[in-house]
């Protein structure tokens, strides 16, 4: 169950972060296992004054299309699937909506399964 939040700077067209979203979501799907269904996303959009990056860390040249997208998700996935998560979100992204590379920010953070509960008050995933 991953649980997907993306941030961008406040974009012209209003459709622009649940566009984002789908791809990433489709990406998670094809790379990583994501079930049919299994969609959490919160979208944020942020004037200048609460959207702030560095445009050349590490030497990477960031735009005002910075995406930032930060996935929680249960441990488990190998090295591999992750670069392929990290590739298939950028080129997706950069072919569907002419984001540059440079500006998708991906950071996954694992949690044990134990660590979510999608209703009731219970634990579904924990052993």
């Amino acid at each position: 169950m991953p649980l997907v939040r993306i941030d961008i700077k406040k974009h012209q067209d209003p459709t622009h972060a649940k566009r984002v979203g789908q791809l990433i979501y489709a990406a998670m799907r094809s790379t990583i296992g994501v079930p049919e269904n299994d969609n959490f996303q919160i979208l944020n959009e942020h004037d200048e004054q609460h959207f702030i990056f560095d445009p050349g860390y590490l030497g990477i040249p960031r735009s005002d299309g910075l995406i930032v997208i930060q996935i929680t998700l249960s441990e488990g996935r190998t090295v591999e699937q992750k670069k392929l998560l990290y590739k298939t979100i950028a080129e997706s992204l950069e072919s569907e909506l002419a984001v540059r590379l440079e500006d998708v920010f991906i950071n996954l953070v694992e949690v044990k399964k134990e660590n979510w509960s999608f209703g009731h008050g219970i634990a579904q995933y924990a052993l």
